[in-house]
């Protein structure tokens, strides 16, 4: 578990580009036969990856995580992101993940570990946790039990579909928000004009993105921006003061996952382009 400790909007004005990317870029998430986490003190989420191979992959407390489980005090959203069928174990209870197959555990005493049935072709987790006040039922959510709503556009090049997961609509939680979007073919831009929400800290985890190819992740405050370069399976943790919005150079899917004050998703803070410097 690597940690990251929560940062003042100042930290960003003469910050090195080395400087940024080891306090908001996550990378190596995702290593053949390893689980590794992230955790940054932005209202302590966690993210991580699991790829298990011909072992299990158990998810167990470190840093500052002192419980006897990882969720005695916390919940957990798993989204399956490639590879072959996966399998959670969490207590008793087994749950078989496909592509884009959602998973939220709640708090609890039990362990939680990650299976690939088939080694040749393992499954890739990627993982987001929140703490949590009270426990929630688990719930295995399909890709296909989810309407995507339909945003942007083509002239704007920003068509993406998103898919709202585990979110008050399909699933209670604590404090925990998360799904993802896929943009068309010819989008580039995940959000543009970029919104704030001091009320949440949010993660943004890029996948799908051919080898050669990047994001430009925009960070900091509207008259004080700041960009990163994103590899495929790299995320970026954005603190609640800053915006968060991003181009590639294609098309590409993301993961969201947001913890903080509220578990409404449409409290925002909008940004005008004309703002932004």
């Amino acid at each position: 578990m690597e940690t990251r400790y929560a940062r003042s909007p100042e930290s960003l004005v003469g910050a090195t580009t080395q400087e940024l990317r080891s306090r908001y870029l996550a990378t190596r998430l995702l290593e053949p036969g390893q689980l590794r986490t992230v955790y940054s003190f932005e209202d302590r989420i966690v993210v991580g990856g699991a790829v298990p191979l011909h072992e299990s992959l158990p998810l167990v407390p470190e840093g500052p995580i002192c419980s006897p489980e990882f969720l005695s005090r916390r919940e957990v959203g798993v989204l399956h992101i490639g590879g072959g069928r996966g399998v959670v174990r969490a207590g008793e209870a087994i749950y078989e993940l496909g592509p884009l197959d959602m998973l939220y555990l709640g708090a609890g005493e039990r362990k939680v570990s990650f299976e690939s049935p088939d080694a040749a072709d393992p499954a890739r987790f990627y993982l987001a946790s929140a703490m949590a006040h009270r426990t929630c039922p688990d719930r295995l959510v399909a890709r296909d039990q989810v309407v995507p709503v339909v945003l942007g556009s083509e002239a704007g090049s920003s068509r993406r579909r998103l898919y709202k997961v585990i979110h008050p609509d399909h699933v209670e939680t604590a404090s925990l928000l998360m799904g993802y979007t896929e943009l068309e073919t010819g989008s580039i831009w995940n959000t543009m004009p970029p919104h704030l929400h001091d009320r949440r800290t949010e993660v943004y985890f890029y996948f799908g993105l051919p080898e050669r190819e990047r994001v430009v992740h925009l960070l900091g405050e509207p008259e004080e921006t700041r960009h990163l370069f994103v590899s495929n399976e790299e995320a970026v943790i954005s603190p609640p003061w800053s915006i968060h919005a991003g181009a590639g150079t294609c098309a590409y899917t993301f993961c969201w996952a947001m913890t903080g004050e509220n578990a409404d998703y449409g409290d925002l803070d909008q940004v005008a382009t004309t703002e932004l410097r």
